[in-house]
């Protein structure tokens, strides 16, 4: 498994890379088989620290977990707590989806754009009914069964998520509803 261990405007050292790549092999090797690669993120904001932890599976789906503490070592230690929770939950789901699949995921290329928001000034015309594009990225698109799009939005924490249905390989949207039901869009 490949590791990217970075820190926002803090220096993350030798001693705290080495616990995370020990502490986090173990747990997703436990849980998961065949991860590609993990980000682990570490900040502070004003007393305390967090930390980030992002991990990428060869089946395309995506696991991430986040914990605050007083400690950088019991930031990440909290985090991967939850994320080897998280992955301990959906094994039974993660092996039964992919049991029969020989092959990574298959994803596409997409555009990703972020729009500026409204102005505040409601009460005068806009110039243009275009929307103001403050940033453009490139994305993925998996191609997976809408039980495994399910799963992936929810180990990702995500509201929504746009996937390339299996059976009819048209675009996809499963969401979360304000219900607690999840919705699904078969154009």
């Amino acid at each position: 498994m490949r590791y990217q261990i970075s820190g926002k405007q803090i220096d993350v050292g030798e001693a705290l890379q080495t616990h995370v790549k020990t502490e986090l092999g173990e747990a997703v090797a436990k849980y998961a088989e065949r991860p590609t690669d993990a980000h682990v993120i570490f900040s502070k904001n004003a007393s305390e620290y967090a930390c980030e932890t992002i991990v990428h599976l060869s089946t395309g789906l995506t696991a991430q977990a986040k914990a605050n503490a007083h400690e950088i070592y019991s930031a990440f230690d909290q985090c991967c707590a939850k994320m080897e929770k998280q992955l301990r939950r959906y094994k039974r789901r993660l092996k039964d989806h992919h049991r029969d699949r020989p092959q990574p995921v298959e994803l596409s290329g997409a555009s990703s754009y972020i729009l500026a928001s409204e102005r505040e000034d409601v009460d005068s015309e806009p110039d243009s009914l275009q929307p103001i594009i403050v940033a453009e990225m490139e994305t993925q698109i998996p191609s997976l069964s809408v039980g495994e799009a399910v799963m992936q939005m929810e180990l990702a924490g995500a509201p929504v998520l746009v996937f390339r249905n299996e059976g009819s390989k048209g675009l996809n949207v499963v969401y979360r509803r304000e219900d607690g039901n999840i919705g699904w869009i078969d154009p």
